[in-house]
């Protein structure tokens, strides 16, 4: 119902004070999506840590260094290669490493070099860890080194799996019972389970809650992207939606921060959760959108917001719902007679593959949506691990987005879509492989080539959401945003573990990044350019966009009005198939 809708906006503007407030009001709340997204990177850090021995240590030999104890010791211990050896008072020797520690026979032998017998023994003492910057992480409470160094490194991709889960369950919740609701439940959601992540008594329940809280975060930033959409007119709908992204790289700015001033992870996990409170204590006041209480048919609430819509906007005359379901009554009728009957049959994602030209357009657009979400993971988590300070790289990473969102609306206005995405993949290929030429040695080089790696992969991942909905016909719109939406998750629980991959060679995530980003690259160049060009409503027309030369006589004759085709971009925005950053 109400393809007409969009006449609201003409009538009382297209980003008024009234649709201001409510961006920036609920927006807002992404800034805690960012946060919970990327808080894992301080809360599972593992600092340097060796086998502890019962008993007083009295000195302290690394190579031919010497101190008095293990937590002065810890700047001389440069390599987990080399272990660390240490006298008790007792008078045994033991030799420290990460995994393991052995005991002297001859303890009288205190020297660094030794080929004499000595007994392996198991860490049953537990660890020592460097508290230099950490006082304390998940990975110092619960132990979770050497045989159990696995559970560390899952607590990103259970996460982003729950942030998978989160996206179908509320995007389904928010169509049937309204985006307000859903902005509600999961606001106060987002604060609860944030806030009792700090409390959780061990690992497992620590996962469980985590999960619990990617849903709530996942489910409002995918639902708050609808409702601004639903709010904002045609003219600053881009801008509007896509500057939403630039929140969520506030939020990651806000991590590094906290992650700086708070040393100890419980304490880093509340003080990013109260950032959700003010937003819980005010999002009550905000109204559901009147594009979903129109479809629903309740049409004396949509009046009420009209109006209130209208004072705020200083709009003597606002439009009237009857006056606009008479319109959209008189389209409906004179088009009923053009709609052929495919447009009304249920469409699988079978569809998406109906023919050869048709599926390599799928298969490059969930490429570049893959890629899109893995490299932006890749470039974020990776950051903390580039040397120098790992603050300042994380908060480098997310303030390098703001720019990129700029510079991703004003290329898809002038350049166009797919003009804009090549070279952006191709640039992202190309700065892995120059990531992987740099010496380690310097360390401002490589966080310079990170830093622009995540802005082209930023401008890419940005503006795929909208090229997409244009590359398909309205009867398919939904389902191929949706599918691209569930490739984009794959790529965020698939990130993690390509960061991992660093200890097995250290220019590994750059590797993959830079392959299937210039792959992505390559295969654009396939897509067809959508800018300036109408809203398909059919296979037939959406195959003429492959076309160099168009027929101007079958344009006219499908070519669709502003409104409408600024509709169609409405109806594809259902929230259980938006993918954003996630």
């Amino acid at each position: 119902m109400a393809r007409n809708f969009e006449l609201l906006f003409d009538s009382l503007g297209h980003f008024g004070r009234y649709q201001a407030w409510v961006y920036f009001a609920s927006v807002f709340q992404s800034i805690s999506c960012g946060i919970h997204y990327l808080a894992s990177v301080f809360l599972a850090v593992t600092p340097k840590f060796v086998c502890r021995v019962s008993g007083n240590v009295s000195s302290v030999l690394i190579d031919n260094s010497s101190s008095s104890s293990i937590e002065d010791a810890w700047t001389l211990w440069t390599s987990t290669q080399n272990y660390i050896l240490v006298q008790l008072e007792d008078g045994d020797v033991w030799e420290l490493n990460q995994c393991s520690r052995f005991r002297r026979e001859d303890a009288l032998n205190f020297t660094y070099e030794y080929s004499g017998n000595k007994t392996e023994f198991s860490c049953t003492d537990g660890f020592i860890y460097d508290r230099t910057k950490w006082q304390s992480t998940i990975v110092t409470e619960w132990d979770l080194v050497c045989q159990r160094a696995w559970l560390a490194k899952l607590t990103q991709p259970t996460f982003m799996l729950g942030v998978l889960l989160g996206a179908v369950i509320f995007g389904d919740i928010a169509d049937r019972m309204g985006r307000r609701l859903v902005l509600w439940f999961t606001s106060i959601g987002q604060f609860i389970f944030g806030v009792a992540v700090a409390f959780t008594f061990n690992y497992y329940s620590f996962v469980i809650v985590r999960f619990l809280l990617a849903m709530v975060s996942s489910g409002y930033l995918v639902v708050v992207f609808v409702y601004v959409t639903e709010y904002i007119g045609i003219k600053a709908r881009t801008w509007a939606s896509m500057h939403v992204h630039a929140f969520f790289a506030v939020g990651i700015m806000v991590v590094a921060l906290v992650g700086y001033l708070a040393e100890t992870w419980w304490v880093y996990q509340i003080c990013l959760s109260i950032t959700t409170l003010p937003f819980v204590l005010c999002c009550w006041m905000l109204p559901e959108t009147p594009f979903w209480l129109l479809t629903e048919g309740r049409y004396e609430e949509a009046q009420k917001v009209i109006n209130v819509m209208a004072r705020w906007n200083n709009v003597s005359t606002p439009c009237k719902i009857s006056e606009l379901c008479s319109v959209q009554d008189d389209l409906v009728n004179s088009r009923s007679g053009d709609n052929d009957h495919s447009s009304m049959k249920k469409h699988s994602i079978l569809d998406l593959f109906r023919n050869w030209r048709i599926a390599r357009r799928t298969i490059t657009v969930w490429l570049v949506w893959f890629t899109g979400s893995l490299g932006y993971y890749v470039f974020s988590l990776s950051s903390v691990n580039l040397g120098g300070n790992e603050y300042l790289n994380l908060f480098l990473i997310g303030a390098v987005e703001l720019p990129a969102y700029v510079f991703a609306c004003i290329g898809m206005e002038k350049l166009g879509r797919r003009n804009t995405l090549i070279p952006f993949l191709l640039l992202s290929a190309v700065i892995c492989a120059l990531v992987m030429l740099i010496p380690q040695d310097f360390k401002i080089l490589i966080i310079v080539a990170n830093m622009a790696g995540k802005f082209a992969i930023g401008i890419a991942f940005g503006l795929i959401y909208l090229y997409t909905a244009e590359l398909y016909p309205t009867v398919v719109r939904s389902l191929a945003v949706g599918s691209g939406s569930m490739m984009c998750r794959v790529g965020s629980v698939v990130a993690p573990f390509c960061v991992y991959l660093s200890s097995v060679w250290i220019f590994m995530p750059q590797l993959i990044v830079g392959i299937v980003g210039f792959l992505s690259g390559i295969l654009t160049l396939m897509l067809p350019e959508t800018l300036g060009k109408p809203l398909t409503n059919t296979w037939a027309e959406a195959a003429e966009l492959d076309d160099h030369v168009n027929k101007v006589n079958d344009s006219e004759k499908s070519l669709p009005t502003q409104s409408d085709a600024a509709l169609e971009k409405i109806e594809m925005l259902s929230p259980g198939t938006h993918g954003v950053n996630e």
